[in-house]
This record gives structure tokens, sequence and C-alpha cells, in this order.
């Protein structure tokens, strides 16, 4: 009978793992983006928010002990721009939610990424991935009813889209950092700048030992697992491979969304997700092979 080192070790098994952990990284944030959702009624987006971002940087400070590692001034200040991004990001996203579909949400602030990595597009295919993009967006609302999708929500979907493509560029900057402690101490600016938004929404309810362990679980399905998940990932999968597959989470989502939560969407807003997937999928193949991931797919929920 073989052992469970040498099975692991098996060429095959070892070529699919890194792609199964991939997917199960992408499964694991929607899944728990959309349980996240579930607790809207109890301490709304903003306390939603609030303990997410709260609770995933205490876990993020108890595994990486940043306090360990040098950080000059210098990279204080360029980690707090970055954690202060990445924490409207999330706010963004999650006050989003509160009107609109997961998988809506997630096609309008994929434009973020897909926007970064046009940026410097000088190729006319380029400019047709753009074209599709903004299709993509153009029939989202196309819902069949008259109010279509709440303007608000929408709204804070491009806030977060914006808020995306500064989280690359300033990550870009601390990317020479120790990645975990990165992590870690951008995250806990991140919650320094959230958790008053959720504290201001929420009030003491926040501190429910049964709120408490629910947040836990999102920080835990929705930050722990899917960044632990898509380290595995990025040690193993091309780069290119790597963005065509994490520009499938708008579908993920989507499909989280309905079978979590019951949101259907029409079959024009499916078509939209699909036109910016293709769009993303199309920046990717289209550049050069040495250019980074188009983003972080961990980053937004």
């Amino acid at each position: 009978m073989s052992s469970p080192v040498l099975v692991l070790r098996h060429p095959r098994l070892s070529a699919v793992l890194p792609y199964l952990a991939l997917i199960g990284g992408m499964v694991s944030l929607s899944a728990g983006t959309s349980f996240a959702k579930t607790l809207y009624p109890m301490v709304g987006p903003a306390g939603t928010a609030g303990l997410r971002v709260g609770l995933s940087a205490i876990v993020l400070l108890a595994v990486f002990r940043p306090w360990r590692s040098a950080f000059t001034t210098s990279d204080l200040r360029a980690l707090a721009i970055y954690g202060v991004v990445m924490g409207l990001m999330n706010l963004s996203f999650y006050m989003a939610l509160n009107t609109i579909p997961l998988g809506v949400a997630l096609a309008i602030e994929f434009m973020g990424p897909l926007s970064v990595a046009l940026f410097n597009s000088r190729r006319l295919i380029h400019f047709v991935w753009v074209g599709l993009a903004v299709l993509g967006l153009v029939l989202l609302p196309l819902d069949g009813n008259v109010s279509g999708l709440d303007p608000v929500g929408c709204a804070y979907a491009a806030a977060a889209a914006v808020f995306w493509a500064g989280y690359i560029v300033f990550g870009k900057r601390v990317s020479h950092l120790p990645s975990g402690s990165t992590v870690a101490i951008g995250m806990t600016f991140a919650a320094m700048t959230v958790v008053p938004f959720g504290v201001a929404g929420a009030g003491m309810s926040l501190l429910d030992p049964r709120i408490l362990a629910l947040g836990l679980v999102v920080a835990l399905v929705s930050s722990a697992l899917p960044y632990t998940l898509d380290m595995v990932a990025l040690r193993h999968i091309p780069k290119r491979t790597f963005g065509v597959a994490v520009s499938g989470d708008p579908a993920i989502g989507a499909l989280a969304g309905l079978f979590v939560l019951g949101e259907h969407l029409t079959s024009q807003q499916w078509l939209a997700i699909a036109a910016i997937i293709a769009a993303s999928v199309g920046a990717v193949l289209t550049s050069p092979s040495d250019e980074q991931p188009l983003q972080d797919p961990a980053a937004p929920a």
C-alpha cells in the first residue's frame, strides 16, 4: 500500500494540485462573500465589512507576526496607503452587495484590474477587449425591469473597481517587502479604516458572541483560506494561466449568489458577465508573457 507522502509526490497529482488550490480559493472566496451577506440583517454591510476586515487582521497578525520584520518609515507609509486603499475597496464592495447581486458586483468591480492591465495598451486587439468590457457593462442593467439595477449599488461597485485598481498600483510599491508581513500590516491599516464605519453602522452588536463567531467564519473563509490556497497556486502556475483562471471570478460569484442567496440573474446579465470575463481572458492572453497577473484574486472580498 502506497504511503500518503508517495501519493502526494506522484507527478500527475503534483501537477493538478495547484489548479485545485486555485479553484478552491476562488470558490472559497465567493462562498465566504455570499455567507457574509447573510450577516447584513444583523449588522448591515458596513458592520459586516468591519467584522471581516478586523477579524482578518487579527488572524493575519497572529499567523505572520510582522513585528519581527524590520520596516523603515518609508515602508510603513507605503503600507499605510496600501492598507487604506484595501480597506476602502472592501467597504465599497460590501456596500454594493447590499443592493445588487454578487455576480453583477464582481463584474463591475473587475473593471478595476482590467483597466490597469489595459491602461498602457497600444495594440489594436487590446482596444477590442476594452470594447467588449464596455459592452458587458452596458448589458448589465438590461434585466427587463423598469428600475434596472440599483444605481447606488452600482456606484459602490464602481468605487470598489477604482480602489481595486489603486490596490494593484500601491500593492506593487510594497511587493518587495516580506509578503506575509506586508499583508498583515496592510490588513491592519485596512481594519483601522473600515472598523469605525462598522461601529458607526452596527454599534455594540458587533461584540455579540454569535455575530463574532459568524464574522470569524467569514474572515477565515473569505481571507485566510483563499490567501493560503492562492499562495500554493501562485508558486506553481504560470502567471498568464493564473490571470486567465481568475477571470472566472464573476461567474463563480454569480453561481455562489444563486445557490447561497437565491440571487437570479437574467440571460442579459449572464451575457454581460461572459463579455467581461472574455475581455479579461483576452487581455491576459494578448499581453507580454512577462507581465504580472491582472489582480490578486483574494483581495476584493
